[in-house]
């Protein structure tokens, strides 16, 4: 079984992807195989389309790199390549899916969609919280706002909640998330 988790910026994306986790699935990332390109760290991969030049995976050059390697491999790139990293997995959660080809790429795939949402100014305060490398040209609210309305018009995210099998609005408290995601698990746990 596949489970793809989408939504925006410091929505808990990866919060409910480690839920799904703790429960025997395989955790990966769609930013991950960028991450492992940039760093040529690629000795999980049974395939890679190409090697870049070695660089600090900033969100930036994620941004960059991923674009590029979806204009020349296709829009599903990513998902065939969190795919691959984990392939030994029976069960995998792919954290952070940003595009309609890699909802329909983990559909293809007989697997379930996450849109996970919450507020501007929650996400915000929680990327602060999480101080992830990642984010550290986030400095303010209008920073981050800015960041949001960029990913929104590259990857128009808040489109894909309409393509999304379940969707969780991760406002109160991780308790609360915690049950919700746990549900969404029982069910998809019966069709593995």
């Amino acid at each position: 079984m596949i489970v793809g988790v989408v939504g925006k910026i410091a929505a808990g994306k990866t919060t409910v992807a480690r839920f799904f986790e703790e429960k025997g699935f395989c955790r990966v990332s769609c930013s991950d195989p960028l991450i492992d390109l940039l760093t040529h760290n690629v000795s999980d991969y049974s395939w890679i389309p190409e090697l870049p030049e070695k660089a600090e995976p900033t969100r930036e050059r994620l941004i960059e790199f991923g674009k590029y390697l979806k204009e020349k491999y296709g829009g599903d790139v990513l998902i065939r390549l969190a795919v691959d990293k984990k392939r030994n997995c029976r069960n995998i959660v792919i954290d952070g899916v940003r595009s309609r080809e890699e909802i329909e790429a983990i559909k293809r795939l007989d697997g379930k969609v996450i849109y996970v949402e919450a507020r501007p100014e929650i996400r915000f305060k929680r990327l602060v919280k999480r101080k992830a490398s990642k984010d550290k040209g986030i400095k303010s609210f209008e920073d981050f706002k800015s960041m949001d309305d960029a990913e929104e018009r590259l990857y128009h995210t808040s489109e894909l909640k309409g393509l999304a099998d379940y969707v969780i609005v991760n406002e109160g408290t991780l308790e609360e998330l915690r049950e919700r995601v746990e549900r969404i698990i029982e069910e998809v746990a019966g069709k593995v």
